[in-house]
């Protein structure tokens, strides 16, 4: 066993104990060998403080439990011992040198140390101690090298940073020496531009004494003018005198032919009298006051038909609006399609519901104009109207409802407009032009009768 062989124990029988920390470099090295040792011992061989890390991996072992098992090492003698075990079977030729008193020169200082701190041979706490002296002279010396590295690496920034400051100053330099001639330029320029401002003020002086000269020769042709303009005034005063004498003689003359154009037309209309009882011409029974258009009493009327107790859905209502004499149907085409049948394709629906209107069309002799939405097109539409119906497609950015407001507004007032859309704001607008709003399942139940 370690503390049989070696020991702990001197010369006299004296415990060898550190008066120091152990180096830091031979500390991390023990911790090594004891992770490296770790795995090779049970649970219950290990101290009860390292049993929580027996399942870590060693690279974990290292980071998590260095410290605890750097205590144990130096306070459980036989956790050291057992390490020991494992240190001489996996170092056997290093720990028999130590165990001989002879560590083996090439070996690193720091590998040694370490085996020794953990084997505890005799002489053990020199080797650790001259480890770490090795270790401070190597860290002073790679210090040192690093110091003087840093020194030269200053020197030759400082050299740098003179040459660079011998640059700037040598750029610097040129560049005030060139701001002075620019300057030196400008101010050239600027006695050039004083002495532009000082022509210019005399040229200025010298318009302005050739426009008071002007402004006097205008003056004085404007005294000339307002003369010829009295002289001019006087001649067209005698020149209006000479004009009413000359009215006043022609007013006489023409007195003698009034009288006898007013006795020829005398002469003419006893003539038509004669004739007249001649003819013996029956009395005129119009006038032209009968040739205006309008509502007479007794006649029929968009308000009339409102009042009779038809259903507002009975088709009925559309034959007496469209019984009206001039009457003009309108029809919103796809809010009465998609009312009647939704699930054709928008082609048949158009094609169908214009068939139906030329057939009422020629049945009431209206007028019928159908409007279809422009943006519903996908393309233009190849359509032949049919006989009898106007068909409308709105503008781009115009609404069908749109569309059909301006045809109501282009009616002149008087006309019976009915109009054919469920819309309920497009009813309200053109009822309040005038226009008879008619919902589109009433004409579907019209056509439908045929």
């Amino acid at each position: 066993m370690v503390e049989s062989t070696g020991g702990e124990a001197g010369e006299g029988g004296a415990a060898e104990v550190l008066d120091r920390p152990l180096p830091e470099g031979v500390r991390r090295r023990v911790v090594q060998i004891a992770s490296d040792g770790f795995g090779g011992l049970t649970v219950g061989e290990l101290p009860s403080q390292l049993r929580q890390y027996a399942r870590f991996t060693p690279t974990r072992r290292m980071k998590f439990a260095g410290n605890a098992m750097a205590a144990a090492l130096e306070s459980d003698p036989l956790f050291r011992q057992r390490i020991g075990e494992r240190l001489r079977d996996a170092q056997s030729e290093l720990a028999a040198a130590l165990e001989a008193g002879s560590p083996p020169p090439a070996a690193d200082p720091l590998d040694v140390a370490a085996a020794a701190y953990v084997l505890r041979p005799v002489g053990w706490v020199k080797l650790v101690a001259a480890a770490g002296e090795d270790a401070e002279r190597a860290d002073a010396e790679r210090a040192d090298d690093e110091t003087r590295a840093e020194l030269e690496r200053l020197r030759a920034e400082l050299a740098e940073a003179r040459a660079h400051t011998r640059t700037e100053t040598e750029r610097l330099r040129a560049e005030s020496d060139a701001a002075k001639r620019e300057v030196a330029a400008v101010e050239r320029k600027l006695r050039a531009a004083l002495s532009d401002v000082k022509r210019g003020e005399a040229a200025v002086r010298k318009a302005r004494a050739e426009t008071d000269a002007v402004r006097a020769e205008g003056q004085a042709q404007v005294s000339a003018a307002e003369s010829e303009t009295r002289r001019l005034k006087s001649r067209l005063g005698e020149a209006e005198s000479a004009l009413e004498s000359s009215r006043r003689a022609a007013r006489e003359g023409r007195s003698i032919e009034d009288m006898r154009v007013r006795l020829l037309l005398d002469t003419v209309l006893d003539a038509a009298q004669g004739l007249r009882r001649e003819l013996a011409l029956p009395p005129v029974s119009t006038r032209p006051a009968d040739s205006v258009d309008a509502v007479e009493p007794g006649r029929m009327t968009p308000k009339d038909i409102a009042a009779r107790a038809l259903h507002e859905h009975d088709p009925a209502i559309l034959d007496q609006l469209l019984a009206l004499p001039q009457a003009h149907l309108v029809v919103d085409g796809y809010n009465v399609t998609k009312t009647g049948y939704p699930t054709m394709p928008l082609e048949k629906q158009r094609l169908r519901l214009l068939g139906s209107l030329s057939q009422l069309a020629a049945q009431t002799g209206a007028e019928v104009t159908c409007v279809f939405d422009g943006a519903e097109l996908a393309a233009p539409v190849l359509l032949a109207p049919p006989r009898g119906v106007r068909v409308l497609f709105s503008k781009p950015g115009v609404t069908a409802d749109e569309l059909i407001r301006q045809l109501v507004r282009a009616e002149p007032s008087g006309r019976p407009v009915i109009v054919v859309s469920t819309d309920r704001e497009v009813a309200d607008g053109i009822a309040k032009a005038g226009a008879r709003p008619v919902a589109s399942v009433v004409l579907l139940k019209r056509l439908s009768h045929g």
